[in-house]
C-alpha cells in the first residue's frame, strides 16, 4: 500500500447512536399534508414526504435499524483515506483477484454516498461468471460527503474533484482507468474524460448532458418527451437544487441539527426520482436508504454536501468534449434524460447507447442485477473500441 494511503475503519460511538435515537424519540412533527389519498398513489407525495410514511420509517430507524451492519459492510469492502490538495479523501477499494481486471472508478452523487455501490462492488470485482469482465473497484466519497473531509474554502467544484480523482487513482497504481457515474458522479465522470483522456480509458454514465441551445428538430416522439420531462424537472421540481446552490449554509443548519429534517430532505428525492408508483421502498431497501441518511447524520455532512451545488451548479463547460469511448444508459425514470443527438454533440465516440425499460436515478440500488450487467457490457464495448 502506498505510504500516503491509510486504512480506515468506520466506527460511530455509542454516544452518537444513542443521541440519534433520543432525537428521533423527541421529534416535533408537523400535521399531515392536505392531499389525502390512500396508498398506493404517487399523488400522495405532491406536498413532499407524507407524514404516515415518515412516522413509520422513523420508528424503524429508532428501534430496529442496525448501523453496525453497514459499518461492517464498509470494512468488508475495504476503506481507506488519503490527503489530496490538503483535503482528506475517503474511498472504498476492492481489488479483484483476476489478473485481467481493469481499474474502475465509481463516483456517487447527491443525495447519495458510497452506500449506492456497496451491493455491486463484489460482483464487479470478482464475477461468478469467469467470462464476465472484472474490475479493481474504487469508490471515493465526494469532498464534504461521508468520511471525506469538508472543504474549508471555496473551489472544490467538479473540475477540481476530477483532478483529485486522477491523483487518487495514480496513488493506487492505476495510471489508466475506466470511470462510471450518475448525477454529480456523471458530471464528474464527464469532466474526467474530457480533461484527462490520457488517463481515462473510457466511461459509462447515466448522465450525458448535451450542449446549450440544442434543437428539438429531428427528435423522435420519445426523445421529445425526454426533453420536455427534463425541462419540466428543472423548471418545476428543482427547488432543492436552487436552495443548495444559493443558500447551502441556511438549509445546512436543519440538515445537521435535525435527523428528521435530514431524513425527509433525502427521502423526498429517493421517492421522486426512483422508478416506483408510490414508495421508494418498492425497489430500494429501507436499510440502504437509512445507511445513506445515517452516514450523512453521523458525519454531520448535510451542509458540506449541499455545497457541491454552490460550487458547480450549471457549471459544466459548454466547450468540453469527450473523445474517449463512452457507453451511455438513460434510465426511464431518471430526472435528466438527453436524446442521443444532443449527447453526441459532447460525447464524440458513443460506442453503446441503452434506454432500459425499468430504473430511475439510483439504478445500483433499484435494479442492481441489471445495473451490473449493463455496466459490464458498456465497459466491455468501451474497451473493445480501444483495441
Amino acid at each position: 500500500m502506498p505510504q500516503d494511503v491509510q486504512v480506515f475503519e468506520a466506527h460511530a460511538t455509542d454516544v452518537d447512536l444513542d443521541d440519534l435515537r433520543a432525537r428521533l424519540a423527541a421529534a416535533r412533527l408537523p400535521e399531515a399534508e392536505t392531499v389525502h389519498r390512500a396508498a398506493p398513489d404517487p399523488r400522495r407525495w405532491d406536498q413532499g414526504v407524507p407524514l404516515a410514511d415518515l412516522v413509520e420509517l422513523v420508528d424503524y430507524w429508532r428501534t430496529d435499524y442496525d448501523w453496525r451492519a453497514f459499518e461492517k459492510r464498509l470494512d468488508q469492502v475495504g476503506q481507506f483515506r488519503t490527503t489530496i490538495d490538503g483535503l482528506g479523501i475517503h474511498f472504498l477499494h476492492r481489488r479483484s483477484a483476476r489478473p485481467d481486471a481493469t481499474p474502475l472508478l465509481l463516483t456517487h452523487g447527491w443525495p447519495g454516498s458510497v452506500a449506492e455501490f456497496v451491493d455491486v462492488v463484489d460482483e464487479l470485482a470478482d464475477p461468478e461468471n469467469m467470462d464476465a469482465p472484472a474490475f479493481h473497484v474504487v469508490v471515493p466519497s465526494l469532498p464534504g460527503f461521508g468520511y471525506s473531509d469538508k472543504p474549508a474554502t471555496t473551489g472544490w467544484g467538479t473540475e477540481k474533484i476530477a483532478a483529485a480523482w486522477v491523483e487518487l487513482m495514480g496513488r493506487l497504481g492505476y495510471r489508466e482507468f475506466l470511470a462510471h457515474g450518475g448525477d454529480w458522479g456523471g458530471n464528474i465522470t464527464t469532466v474526467l474524460a474530457g480533461r484527462f483522456p490520457e488517463h481515462v480509458l473510457g466511461i459509462h454514465t447515466t448522465f450525458a448532458e448535451g450542449l446549450p441551445g440544442a434543437t428539438t428538430e429531428g427528435l423522435t416522439a420519445v426523445e421529445r418527451a425526454w426533453a420536455e420531462e427534463t425541462h419540466h424537472f428543472w423548471r418545476h421540481r428543482a427547488a432543492y437544487a436552487k436552495q443548495q446552490a444559493t443558500r447551502p449554509q441556511t438549509i445546512g443548519y436543519s440538515l445537521v441539527d435535525s435527523p428528521i429534517g435530514l431524513l425527509a430532505w433525502i427521502l423526498d428525492k429517493f421517492a421522486e426520482w426512483s422508478d416506483t408508483e408510490d414508495s421508494p421502498f418498492e425497489t430500494i431497501s429501507r436499510d440502504r436508504v437509512l445507511d445513506d441518511v445515517t452516514l450523512y447524520w453521523l458525519t454531520r455532512s448535510g451542509a458540506s454536501a449541499a455545497r457541491i451545488y454552490y460550487e458547480s451548479h450549471n457549471s459544466l463547460d459548454p466547450e468540453l468534449r469527450v473523445d474517449v469511448p463512452a457507453a451511455i444508459t438513460m434510465y426511464p425514470r431518471d430526472i435528466e434524460k438527453y436524446p442521443r443527438a444532443w449527447s453526441q454533440e459532447r460525447y464524440r465516440q458513443i460506442v453503446r447507447w441503452r434506454s432500459p425499460e425499468r430504473g430511475g436515478h439510483f439504478p445500483s440500488l433499484e435494479v442492481p442485477g441489471f445495473f451490473v450487467e449493463d455496466l459490464r457490457e458498456g465497459l466491455a464495448a468501451v474497451l473493445a473500441a480501444r483495441r
